[in-house]
């Protein structure tokens, strides 16, 4: 029996009316807890951040340079957890076409 090393999920196919994720600029960082993760094996990865009482999606680009990072709004819980699920169902596009990329303000 061989072990896989992929032990976190993977984004599904996009659905054809999936709307696309605004991602904003990183926030400076504060007390957070990493709830849920995709697999790091591939070029970009996700993470489902608790910050206080609100979640956040981040989206971490990994490159030869580095890593690049964008995160979501700030939702509460409950509906981070949702928008997590519609993300790995393929029922929310990450890939930024057709949506924009809003800066931060900060």
């Amino acid at each position: 029996m061989s072990a896989s090393r992929h032990l976190s999920p993977h984004l599904g196919r996009p659905q054809p009316d999936a709307e696309p994720l605004i991602w904003l600029s990183r926030q400076p960082p504060g007390r957070e807890r990493v709830l849920a993760w995709t697999c790091d094996c591939r070029a970009v990865y996700f993470e489902l951040i608790q910050s206080g009482g609100v979640a956040f999606i981040r989206k971490t680009i990994q490159n030869e340079r580095g890593h690049v990072i964008f995160e979501t709004h700030r939702w509460p819980i409950r509906h981070a957890w949702r928008t997590w699920t519609a993300v790995l169902t393929g029922q929310i596009r990450v890939d930024g076409r057709g949506g924009a990329v809003e800066p931060s303000g900060q």
